[in-house]
């Protein structure tokens, strides 16, 4: 099965800038501050995404200073909700999400979608893995499904996200790529990507699927291995993980992530979100984040925005009705 999104389509991270009045500084745009509200816990893709977007933007001049809000609660519902139900007050607030926030919509975890939202811009796109602890016998998809074949109760893959939800449908896809029953696979969900990490490294599950960008900082580290990755071709931030493709598993997939701000955003401050959004991927600070995470540069901003979203929408969707996940 395959789940692959155009260089184009693929849109995420934005920015939550202050609303001090802009200044200029070496030819850059510059604001007082930036808050971004993060639907998940620490660790996760919301969280790095996040929190490397406010490094570049800081380092780079662009903003003065950056402050992060953790939010977790209802599959990243009670963030999308807190933003809306204090719209008047959060115009200084820039709420990161990707591809979960057109799934949970899609299962009805929460009542809330990307319309109620003001959309800002995409940014950056992330590759899934599929990941093992350093010291497991599983060093390959091969060798994840002879355990499958072997055990399939016993091989408990997790994710950062709900049942159902983006980790989830990854799982699913590559396992039915690789000829198996998707809805068979025992998926465990945690709340965001570093409390599902850490039940890898103690052992609680056989293998995690999670956004590549997470997990090469430990794969580097020698504590976690990446036996399969949902790029086309290897990701230079880690050469030496294999593509599923590469293992006979004929999927590919891209998680999209962007910002999206509270609804009713005067159209002036959307302008400058915007912009500075822009400004930033000129910059070496950003570059820097860009390849130390693996992430695909891809930005694309408001109308552009909303024709992707509803696209996908509608390719995920039907994806999730073939799974039986709708």
């Amino acid at each position: 099965m395959k789940l692959k999104f155009g260089r184009r389509a693929f849109i995420v991270a934005a920015t939550a800038i202050g609303l001090a009045g802009p200044v200029t500084a070496g030819g850059h745009q510059v604001l007082e501050s930036i808050h971004f509200l993060i639907p998940g816990g620490a660790g996760g893709g919301w969280d790095g995404t996040a929190r490397g977007t406010g490094e570049a933007l800081t380092q780079a001049g662009l903003v003065g200073s950056a402050s992060y809000e953790n939010m977790s609660g209802g599959g990243g519902g009670k963030a999308i909700g807190y933003l809306i139900e204090n719209a008047d007050s959060q115009h200084g607030t820039l709420m990161v999400n990707s591809t979960p926030i057109v799934i949970r919509s899609l299962t009805g975890v929460f009542p809330h979608n990307f319309r109620d939202l003001t959309l800002v811009a995409g940014t950056i796109g992330d590759y899934a893995a599929i990941v093992v602890g350093a010291d497991s016998d599983i060093n390959t998809m091969a060798d994840l499904v002879a355990a499958y074949d072997s055990d399939p109760s016993g091989t408990a893959i997790g994710g950062g996200s709900v049942p159902g939800g983006m980790d989830h449908l990854v799982a699913a896809m590559v396992m039915e790529a690789a000829g198996k029953d998707a809805l068979n696979v025992k998926y465990i969900p945690y709340d965001a990507g570093g409390k599902a990490m850490a039940a890898l490294l103690s052992g609680e599950i056989k293998a995690l699927s999670t956004g590549f960008s997470e997990a090469v900082a430990l794969a580097q580290a020698g504590e976690v291995n990446i036996i399969g990755v949902t790029s086309d071709e290897r990701v230079a931030a880690m050469e030496s993980a294999m593509t599923m493709k590469e293992q006979g598993i004929d999927t590919s997939f891209v998680n999209w992530r962007g910002f999206f701000a509270a609804p009713g955003l005067p159209a002036d401050k959307l302008a400058m979100y915007q912009d500075a959004i822009t400004k930033m991927y000129e910059t070496p600070e950003w570059e820097a984040v860009r390849a130390r995470n693996g992430w695909v540069n891809i930005h694309n901003s408001g109308d552009d925005f909303m024709t992707f979203l509803e696209s996908q929408e509608k390719v995920i969707g039907d994806l999730m009705k073939k799974l039986g996940f709708l």
